[in-house]
């Protein structure tokens, strides 16, 4: 268990090192190929894409080949993508790798997330799936790194060492034993299951911090750049962000393992409640970075309660795991190409405070939705 669990871990952290890599390069790309920012949004916007498209074939595939199979090639893709940055000469190569990168995600995450789930004990899941975020929280730290080292040296020679590593986590996962394949109802079931009630909460309470994750990253950097820091400070900011919600993320789904998925979940809407409205008010650098921070713990206890609720949800439901993590992948997917989009046309449209308004009303009516239903529960146990 332990074994499988650093593997997972170790393939996470990478795919979202490598995904959170591309930020620092986007300057060299621009340079080099004539990027302009239309095509650095559709450069950004390519991994998302991808995962979006490879969700529900990456969980059919597990449930038909085995989450050992599928994982592998997800790794195979991802050394693919690798390999495509550290050659690509256009600007077109560059977004095919990106999107593969996305579709070897979504084989990599419903794959490894139900591979380590279905070897873990029930009263034990939220934990295990907050510590396997928590390393991807890591490699997202880590890739901002990874893309200043590319332009230091080469992205030939950095990413072609991803590769290597891809390389050497399928050998890791070649090495494993192959987990006993269970009788899994296919795909109709899974579209069948999304009509449910409990599937479709756990499906909306994953794609909202996706959705408010994707509205900061557009417009927190270009409110910090008119307050005047400069994109090392922008970048330092982020990461201390993420380091507070990798610390959260795991106590989060230990917290949901003990008291229940929705209490952590609807702690964590009051807080992101809170921040939407706080957000676009702070004049200086160090308040704006102090709320940024704040928003991200508040989306951690999403993370991991929501990602253990809708795979109880969709297990009591009679459906494979992996057919459940290809559903938060379309969560994950859906939630950020809306928010970094349509968020950020918003903005521009009108203001900041518009659409961080619209996400604060959102996460309210979540909130009174999950109280109401809670308490019909209660009135109808009795």
């Amino acid at each position: 268990m332990r074994r499988l669990f650093w593997l997972v871990a170790a393939v996470v952290l990478v795919d979202t090192m490598f995904f959170a890599a591309v930020a620092p390069l986007l300057p060299h790309y621009s340079d080099e190929l004539d990027l302009s920012k239309t095509g650095a949004g559709i450069l950004t916007a390519a991994y998302p894409a991808g995962t979006f498209v490879g969700a529900l074939p990456a969980g059919w595939l597990a449930t038909r080949w085995g989450v050992k199979p599928t994982l592998l090639l997800g790794l195979s893709m991802l050394g693919l993508a690798s390999l495509g940055f550290a050659f690509a000469h256009t600007v077109v190569l560059l977004d095919t790798a990106r999107f593969i990168q996305g579709v070897g995600g979504a084989c990599m995450w419903s794959a490894g997330m139900a591979w380590l789930v279905s070897a873990s004990p029930a009263d034990r899941r939220g934990e295990l799936i907050g510590a396997a975020l928590s390393a991807a929280i890591v490699g997202v730290l880590l890739g901002p790194v990874l893309g200043g080292l590319a332009t230091v040296l080469s992205p030939q020679s950095v990413f072609s060492a991803v590769t290597v590593v891809a390389a050497g986590l399928a050998a890791w996962a070649w090495s494993m034993p192959r987990p006993e394949q269970e009788e899994s109802p296919g795909i109709r079931a899974m579209l069948r299951a999304l009509g449910r009630p409990a599937v479709l909460v756990g499906f909306w309470v994953f794609t909202l911090p996706a959705l408010f994750a994707g509205v900061m990253e557009v417009l927190v950097p270009l409110r910090l750049d008119d307050l005047g820091v400069a994109g090392a400070t922008i970048g330092l900011i982020f990461l201390i962000s993420a380091a507070v919600e990798a610390v959260v993320s795991p106590l989060a789904g230990r917290f949901s393992d003990r008291a229940g998925r929705l209490t952590p979940i609807r702690a964590g809407l009051i807080g992101a409640v809170v921040m939407a409205v706080l957000l676009p008010l702070p004049n200086t650098p160090v308040l704006v970075a102090v709320s940024v921070t704040l928003a991200f713990v508040a989306l951690a206890c999403f993370w991991a309660p929501g990602m253990a609720l809708l795979s109880d949800a969709a297990e009591a439901h009679g459906l494979d795991l992996a057919l459940a993590f290809a559903i938060s992948n379309l969560a994950w997917a859906l939630g950020h190409l809306f928010g970094a989009g349509a968020g950020g046309a918003l903005a521009d449209a009108t203001s900041d405070s518009v659409p961080y308004a619209a996400l604060a009303v959102l996460c309210a009516l979540t909130f009174a939705g999950l109280t109401v239903g809670r308490r019909r529960q209660a009135v109808v146990s009795t």
